[in-house]
């Protein structure tokens, strides 16, 4: 399936017609250096994989919004029930005695659920600033818009930039306690020992007694996480195939989007929903920005994202390992999904 705006259609794209390298005008082509060392390395080992990451130019955006409101797709909703049924009990920790913080956001997005919180802190006339932080601009300046006409008085400090370099600058700039939201279980988009570096390098741009909180998938019935990956209206489907368009626009490639198919696996052994990329016939791309032809036999996969679900136990190791300490939890009502304090020590 493929989304155009609102609509929902079958992906019918021929193949992109490929130029000779030597004709194409590749120095024209808005190319990001990362997308074309992934593709570089990703599509010439085995197995093949692309790192989703690169899932969200403006049309995979729109598709993982209407993701978000589908039936099966129960993460974001879960979240949303937390943060609206605890955003007092969020309030008193991360306000303790009244003491003015920063909010930094990480991947902020649209802030669809921060608004919740943003809300309730106005509301409750609490000192803090807002801090999202995110490296897509169109993102950023949609979002900012938006608050400043909801909330015209709060101090709103957005960053364009990754992760790690917005939260040194502030610390420069702010002797306020921060408190950090990692939202929508994206730590489950990371390998062990990717979510434990990356959780160590949070910990070291921060100070004793700054929050994470961060919301995290758990582990439950195999059959509905299944499901959440995998909807009947083929949202999930075209969001992956979006990729391959990506790189026939970003890179002059020719995927034939018709002869690849998405495909979804769950393993409650180890809680990691993996997705695919199917080649349905023996055929072989052209990536003309990278002068490559990369060959797939009929069956071949492209691994492009794995979305791990977590126990307890595991989170509790996940903070003990990167330096923080588990100050508390909240859980939806159908303990599908946790938010999760990590409190520096």
């Amino acid at each position: 399936m493929a989304i155009h705006g609102n609509t929902i259609g079958e992906v019918d794209e021929a193949p992109v017609a490929s130029l000779p390298h030597d004709a194409a005008d590749t120095d024209t082509l808005a190319v990001d250096p990362a997308l074309v060392e992934e593709v570089r390395t990703g599509l010439q080992q085995q197995p093949k994989r692309l790192s989703s990451r690169f899932f969200y130019d403006a049309e995979g955006s729109r598709i993982f919004q209407a993701i978000m409101h589908a039936p099966e797709y129960y993460l974001t909703r879960s979240e949303y029930e937390i943060l609206d049924t605890y955003k007092a009990e969020l309030l008193e920790l991360f306000a303790v005695g009244d003491r003015s913080f920063d909010l930094v956001e990480l991947g902020a997005g649209d802030g669809l659920k921060t608004k919740i919180l943003l809300s309730h802190f106005a509301d409750e006339q609490a000192d803090f600033a807002y801090a999202p932080v995110d490296i897509s601009a169109d993102a950023l300046d949609g979002l900012v818009a938006d608050v400043r006409s909801q909330w015209p008085n709060l101090r709103l400090n957005p960053r364009h930039d990754d992760y790690f370099n917005a939260l040194e600058q502030l610390s420069e700039e702010s002797d306020s306690r921060r408190v950090v939201l990692f939202l929508g279980s994206n730590i489950g988009n990371f390998a062990p020992d990717e979510a434990v570096d990356f959780y160590r390098q949070l910990h070291d741009r921060l100070h004793p007694g700054d929050l994470v909180l961060t919301g995290i998938d758990l582990q439950k019935h195999p059959a509905i996480i299944h499901a959440a990956y995998n909807d009947r209206q083929g949202l999930t489907r075209a969001f992956n195939l979006n990729l391959l368009r990506r790189l026939n626009r970003d890179l002059d490639a020719n995927f034939d989007l018709a002869a690849f198919d998405h495909y979804e696996t769950y393993s409650p052994e180890t809680g990691e929903a993996r997705s695919y990329l199917v080649s349905q016939k023996a055929q072989t791309v052209r990536i003309g920005a990278l002068d490559i032809d990369v060959p797939f036999a009929w069956g071949e996969i492209i691994h492009t994202e794995i979305s791990r679900k977590f126990t307890p136990a595991q989170i509790e190791q996940l903070a003990q390992q990167a330096g923080f300490r588990v100050v508390t939890s909240f859980t939806d009502c159908k303990g599908y999904f946790t938010d999760v304090v990590f409190e520096k020590v």
